[in-house]
């Protein structure tokens, strides 16, 4: 079992940054592969990014290629998203999500545990 708390979204300007952070409660965090996924208004959830269990693999989606980054801590059971260049279409919720390894990092399907969101606003 693990528990998921999303913090560090907020209002920024086009063009700013912002880190996103997860927590994760429980012993067993260094085995999850962890994403993150947004839900703008209206719309579906959609895939972020992505690493595996050891850090050694990271995935995105297209239109943030080159802005965000995924990294994890496994000691501090931490997952974060650096997002830089941010637009007025980055803004969403964002959760971040855990699940055992498998082949695919993006299905939103294979993810077991998920947090709560956090809310991030970018201003034209």
């Amino acid at each position: 079992q693990v528990q998921l708390v999303e913090s560090g979204g907020g209002l920024v300007q086009a063009g700013g940054s912002l880190r996103l952070s997860c927590a994760a409660s429980g012993r067993t965090f260094s085995i999850y592969d962890m994403g993150w996924f947004r839900q703008a208004p209206g719309k579906e959830r959609e895939f972020v990014a992505a690493i595996r269990w050891n850090g050694g693999n990271t995935y995105y989606r297209d239109s943030v290629k080159g802005r965000f980054t995924i990294s994890r801590d496994n000691a501090k059971k931490t997952v974060y998203l650096q997002m830089n260049s941010l637009k007025p279409e980055d803004t969403a919720v964002y959760y971040c999500a855990a699940k055992k390894p498998t082949v695919r990092l993006a299905t939103m399907a294979e993810y077991e545990y998920w947090g709560q969101g956090t809310q991030v606003t970018v201003s034209s």
